[in-house]
């Protein structure tokens, strides 16, 4: 079970500005990172990147693209200090309500085969496993398969 919520975070759109705490937290949390680059052409590209903010530090983030009436979750992220707090669960939560004023009807996602946690705080916010994409992530021994979840809006 996890930790219940006690503060209230703030959201902000990402940008440039951000991409050096931003990266410290995907080096802390991740053995194969995003790179700058990757965060670079998500703010260019005009996808959704957010910034979840408590007390005027970084606590989370997230990029997610949409279009067409579906959305793509590419990253969602807290940072080591702040996790398991509730936040992960209070920034997905956030992004469903954006997606539903968006009018977007399905939200889709890859997440590492062997990160249970995330696949359980996704089935726990009625996400669906739909496929496996095999050799999709890196990892230290060759690649890592992903698994696929979806959830209609």
């Amino acid at each position: 079970m996890s930790a219940q919520l006690d503060v209230l975070p703030l959201y902000r759109r990402m940008t440039a500005d951000d991409l050096d705490a931003v990266l410290a937290i995907e080096d802390r949390i991740y053995p194969h990172p995003w790179t700058r680059g990757n965060f670079s052409d998500s703010l260019a590209a005009g996808y959704h990147c957010l910034i979840m903010e408590i007390g005027g530090e970084i606590a989370g983030y997230s990029i997610v693209m949409a279009g067409a009436g579906e959305a793509h979750l590419l990253n969602l992220s807290v940072a080591a200090g702040w996790q398991r707090r509730g936040l992960g669960r209070e920034l997905l939560r956030h992004l469903l309500e954006l997606a539903r004023r968006e009018a977007v009807e399905r939200i889709l996602l890859e997440v590492r085969e062997s990160n249970r946690a995330a696949q359980a705080l996704y089935e726990n916010s009625g996400f669906s496993r739909i496929a496996l994409r095999r050799d999709y992530y890196p990892a230290d021994h060759g690649r890592e398969d992903a698994v696929v979840m979806a959830r209609e809006l």
